[in-house]
């Protein structure tokens, strides 16, 4: 088994054969976009260094860039300590979010409590 083989066994995929991937900027750790990688996928992703994804709406494999020409180079990738979701590191060009802006993750805040520093903790 070779090393990519022994590192996909590694992930836990859904019911679907799907991991979510959180894409984020390798050298400024912005979190860029979140999608879906089955393991052929994933394999893509890793033994080319550019990322590939699973479309669920139009089932299909999609390279990040191929036709937007906003390309995302793998950096590094990483698997969580329960191995279902990864963490792909990557030299977004150009916008990463299919709206036009360089994260999915601007714009659209939810209201939370902000935790206090000051509270003790038991």
């Amino acid at each position: 088994m070779s090393t990519t083989d022994e590192q996909l066994a590694r992930v836990a995929y859904n019911d679907q054969g799907l991991v979510p991937v959180i894409v984020q900027q390798w050298d400024t750790r912005e979190v860029l976009m979140m999608a879906w990688a089955d393991e052929e996928a994933l394999r893509r992703t890793l033994t080319t260094g550019r990322a590939t994804y699973w479309s669920r709406s139009r089932q299909e494999y999609w390279r990040k860039g191929d036709t937007s020409g906003h390309v995302q180079h793998v950096r590094g990738a990483r698997l969580d300590c329960d191995g279902d979701v990864v963490l792909l590191l990557v030299d977004q060009v150009g916008v990463a979010c299919h709206t036009g802006t360089r994260t999915c993750f601007d714009g659209r805040d939810l209201d939370a409590v902000v935790s206090s520093d000051t509270e003790p903790t038991p």
